[in-house]
């Protein structure tokens, strides 16, 4: 096992992100006051975030021989992304997202398109075997096939590697993919989907949390915006509060950036409460930038946020 590294499967689309002051209507155009072409997709965002805290990460996912696909080659080798099981196919385009961003809220509505990503296989999973193998964690989300999230788990709890699934976009899973979970970490709307339950309030999240604790996590991190996060396994439940890093732009991305920096943190040994506290800062310092990769923060910016609010619980 490889101290800080952390495998990531998962999606690369490019994020086209549009501000307006209002979202459409059907058959409806509105002005929209700017416009933001850049990397995205819940996988790259989150190794994009690891890589920017000065973890050692393999990013597994395939990209289409096209324009966006280069967009990612070029991110990664700034970043200092792993390539060697970033996959590419000529049949399929790479993925893309149409972002709408409240301009006034900074709250945001997506499309997403995972397009080549949506194409991995089983086989290239396990071409990765070895990497995940050398990795403190292995992490996924929902933009990939259920049948290929359930693949890379099992692989990776078969090597003896904690997983943590992200379960966005929020859609149905069966329950045979809740015990490959040793962390589950829904958002509000992800925990209603899988629990059915209201979520909205720190008590809702804890039901919910139940909930999937009963169908085989390991353990349960909900994550709730401005209100922080609620931890919950057999023996503990835990609240941490947000972080108020500065005025909110943007909150796309803030659950990869925290997602990315959760993984990173227990891969640095952090406890289950430090490494969402860990998450919930780098996601508090993500919302006050544009865009979703670009705005996950370095190393520093977060140990001194860590460090101002060393206090608050």
């Amino acid at each position: 096992m490889s101290d800080r590294r952390v495998t990531v499967m998962g999606s690369f689309v490019a994020d086209l992100a549009f501000r307006t002051p209002r979202l459409p209507g059907w058959g409806e155009t509105v002005m929209g006051s700017a416009f933001l072409l850049g990397p995205g997709g819940k996988g790259s965002n989150q190794a994009v975030a690891i890589a920017r805290l000065e973890g050692q990460v393999i990013l597994i996912t395939k990209l289409g021989r096209d324009t966006f696909g280069e967009l990612a080659r070029r991110t990664y080798h700034e970043e200092g992304i792993d390539p060697e099981f970033i996959f590419d196919t000529g049949e399929h385009s790479t993925g893309g997202a149409a972002v709408i961003v409240d301009q006034v809220r900074g709250e945001n509505a997506i499309v997403v398109v995972p397009g080549a990503g949506f194409h991995l296989t089983p086989q290239e999973v396990d071409r990765a075997a070895t990497a995940i193998k050398e990795s403190a964690i292995f992490m996924t989300q929902l933009e990939l096939p259920i049948a290929i999230v359930q693949h890379g788990l099992k692989l990776a709890r078969e090597l003896r590697v904690p997983t943590i699934l992200n379960p966005a976009p929020a859609q149905h899973l069966p329950e045979e993919i809740y015990p490959l979970c040793d962390y589950l970490t829904p958002n509000e709307a992800e925990a209603e989907e899988l629990a059915g339950l209201h979520v909205s309030t720190v008590s809702g999240a804890g039901r919910a949390a139940d909930v999937l604790l009963e169908r085989g996590a390991g353990n349960v991190v909900v994550t709730l915006g401005a209100q922080g996060a609620l931890v919950k396994n057999a023996n503990l439940t835990q609240h941490v509060a947000a972080f108020d890093a500065g005025p909110v732009l943007e909150t796309t991305g803030a659950g990869d950036a925290f997602n990315g920096g959760f993984a990173l943190a227990l891969a640095e040994g952090m406890n289950i409460v430090e490494a969402t506290r860990f998450g919930c800062a780098v996601a508090g310092i993500s919302v006050t930038g544009l865009g979703t990769a670009r705005a996950m923060p370095r190393r520093a910016e977060v140990d001194a946020l860590l460090q101002r609010c060393r206090g608050d619980v």
